[in-house]
């Protein structure tokens, strides 16, 4: 954590979310969401949105599900208040397009990208390119990140869209249970490739559920990167948080219940 000269927290200017798998069938959840939007997002300079809000998204035609419309009139919310609101694409809403950008009120982002808040110069992404030890899943983003493959996807009727999607996620939930943990997570390599390709020591990344602080050295110096957690309020153990930067440049993390997590580097 960066050092600051005053005892006094400097006021928040960019905030940092992932992976809430936004869905009706969890109303909690979708509550927190709204409530963070309201306390804190609304108070703030910048939003950054780092891919998987929804569970899934099946294309902008699904903006008329009532339930869709009101997550993107909350975030529209945001936006209208002067707040600028970024979007990374995750794994789970790669589909998002221009039609729920403008409905929404927020700028999309390419994955990684490379912003500067409050003097500090870091990478955002949502994390799922870096997860190189996975190989089945990476074919299978290569081929789904494909503007062709998308835009044929998207021709297809909306319900037969959904039936599709409904099958690949039961499909993936069964691999998962032979996958380890370790071919889950980010790469090593991959992600030196990432700070290097960036030319920054810091990064802010989503998707593997699991939120932490890594310092690494590096030359002469240290690389950070965090990691955002998912959000679940709908079971007993409730999960959540995010990332705030204050206007002295510190990174600070906050857990569900809207407490900092002290920084423990892993």
């Amino acid at each position: 954590m960066t050092a600051t000269d005053s005892n006094q927290p400097a006021a928040t200017v960019a905030l940092f979310i992932s992976d809430l798998h936004l869905q009706a069938a969890h109303p909690r959840t979708t509550q927190a969401f709204f409530d963070f939007l309201q306390a804190r997002a609304m108070q703030v300079q910048q939003l950054y949105l780092l891919g998987d809000l929804f569970e899934y998204w099946a294309g902008d035609d699904d903006l008329e599900t009532p339930y869709n419309s009101d997550i993107a009139a909350a975030i529209r919310q945001v936006s209208a208040s002067g707040v600028e609101v970024f979007w990374i694409a995750g794994n789970r809403d790669f589909l998002v397009g221009e039609g729920f950008a403008r409905t929404a009120g927020l700028i999309m982002l390419p994955d990684p990208s490379v912003i500067d808040v409050a003097g500090r110069r870091l990478a955002i992404a949502h994390g799922d390119a870096q997860c190189t030890d996975d190989l089945a899943y990476m074919a299978f983003r290569a081929q789904v990140r494909q503007p062709q493959w998308q835009t044929q996807f998207l021709a297809l009727p909306l319900a037969q869209r959904k039936a599709i999607i409904a099958g690949v996620r039961k499909e993936s939930q069964e691999e998962q249970r032979h996958k380890t943990m370790e071919i889950m997570d980010v790469n090593a390599e991959a992600v030196s490739a990432l700070f290097d390709a960036t030319a920054t020591s810091t990064l802010i990344h989503g998707h593997t559920h699991r939120p932490a602080c890594h310092q690494m050295p590096h030359n002469h110096g240290i690389r950070t990167r965090y990691v955002l957690p998912d959000w679940e309020y709908d079971v007993k153990t409730q999960r959540g948080g995010w990332i705030a930067i204050d206007a002295a440049g510190v990174i600070r993390r906050f857990g569900h219940d809207g407490k900092e997590i002290p920084d423990d580097p892993a």
